[in-house]
């Protein structure tokens, strides 16, 4: 700690000193010439993230960072950014929040990363932020759709990448209310910002009448049948899942045991068909019919370019992983790192990342606009809902869009990009 004191005084020297005219950095070696950027090199560039290898949340969530570093093993190969190559060092927290602190800390003080990209959870990636704002390292496309990301006031280093919990609850309660008027309504969620920040969502839109029952859960605890038998009890007929895949498929199989078949509606980060049909096994057939909403590309559209590109790069960089939706998500973020990479430009600085990072204008898998800009830390901002049918899990329906706050759901009418020809974008 005592040292941590002692790089934090001499970090504000540093900036009452030079101002904004010179780049300042706790790895400055003072020699008089320019200033090392912590890891980056003529040669490479570090960055880390902390996922859930294990523990309640790494079931399909454990994919996605072995995914981001298949693609950049893709783009190493093909020459890297600049001539650097890519290096992505990935630590597992367990999803707890205390694990998070521990090896984000060691990511930005032992191993000194660019950067922090994707780091997963709400509660966990929550504990982090403060610290990583202190050591002005950027904090990019936070694996979570909580609004926390979103304040460029206060961590000006810190972006979003998934749509908001509350931009989609108010998608998913959008479509409820159209298709299912006059049915009796219930929420589950997280016991965190993702299940606050969803419900709020799902109340702007049905009222806040509008939810007959409310219940939350905590990964600690793997028994949702008081929270299941409740929406029983309370007759709901259509249920919206704030929900991380293991608990999505914990909801579906209390209610078949407990004879209760309402109409669930699940949240795009705990709705991976092939990720709860493993979950299931034998039960797997629980999925048929459940809606929900995504943003990317759905690993059954065979024929959409984006999945014949991640398809390629997972079978020569990422072993032949079974392709699911969480190795499209672990994909997608790396596409947009090397397009911001490309943006920043071969001076690269942690300034010069998060400067190309507001600059905005990125196109990439997602069907839904990228929102980065100045005054916006917000990631995609919509989704297109998806139902399973026949056990495949398809999109239907128009892509729709919305924000935080009371702007209604209006259907989105921008095209998705198409991948360059090398599968590498370029600045």
């Amino acid at each position: 700690m005592h040292r941590i004191a002692q790089r934090g005084l001499a970090l504000a020297v540093c900036v009452s000193l030079f101002a904004a005219t010179v780049a300042c950095s706790s790895d400055d070696q003072g020699g008089g010439g320019k200033a090392a950027v912590p890891g980056v090199t003529d040669t490479e560039i570090v960055v880390g993230t902390h996922m859930p290898l294990t523990g309640p949340a790494s079931a399909g969530y454990s994919k996605i960072a072995p995914a981001s570093k298949a693609y950049f093993d893709f783009v190493n190969a093909n020459g890297g950014v600049n001539g650097r190559k890519i290096t992505y060092k990935v630590m597992d927290d367990g999803y707890n929040p205390a694990n998070t602190q521990q090896v984000v800390r060691q990511l930005v003080l032992q191993d000194k990363v660019f950067a922090i990209l994707n780091g997963l959870g709400t509660p966990t990636h929550s504990g982090v932020l403060d610290f990583l704002k202190t050591n002005r390292v950027p904090d990019l496309f936070v694996a979570s759709g909580s609004r926390s990301w979103d304040q460029p006031d206060k961590y000006p280093g810190t972006f979003g990448f998934n749509p908001d919990y509350t931009v989609e609850g108010k998608i998913l309660a959008n479509y409820v209310k159209s298709n299912f008027a006059g049915q009796k309504t219930c929420f589950l969620g997280q016991s965190d910002d993702f299940g606050t920040d969803s419900l709020a969502g799902v109340e702007k839109v049905l009222g806040k009448d509008g939810v007959t029952a409310k219940e939350t859960y905590v990964v600690t605890n793997t028994n949702v049948a008081p929270q299941i038998g409740a929406f029983k009890t309370a007759g709901c007929q259509v249920v919206i899942l704030a929900t991380v895949p293991g608990f999505t498929a914990l909801a579906l199989g209390t209610a078949a045991r407990l004879s209760y078949k309402p109409q669930f509606v699940v949240s795009n980060v705990g709705g991976d068909l092939p990720t709860l049909a493993k979950l299931l096994g034998e039960a797997k057939g629980l999925t048929e019919g459940l809606l929900g909403a995504n943003y990317l590309p759905l690993m059954f559209d065979a024929n959409d370019p984006w999945i014949q590109l991640f398809q390629k790069v997972n079978k020569d960089f990422g072993g032949g992983a079974e392709f699911d939706g969480n190795v499209i998500y672990g994909m997608s973020v790396a596409y947009l790192f090397v397009q911001v990479l490309q943006a920043a430009g071969k001076d690269l600085s942690r300034e010069s990342l998060l400067a190309a990072v507001e600059k905005g204008g990125y196109q990439g898998p997602g069907l839904a606009p990228l929102r980065y800009a100045k005054g916006d830390h917000s990631g995609y901002g919509g989704e297109r809902m998806v139902k399973v049918s026949g056990g495949v899990q398809q999109f239907f329906g128009p892509t729709y869009e919305t924000d935080e706050a009371d702007a209604p759901v209006k259907e989105y009418a921008g095209t998705p990009a198409t991948p360059p020809a090398n599968g590498v974008p370029t600045a």
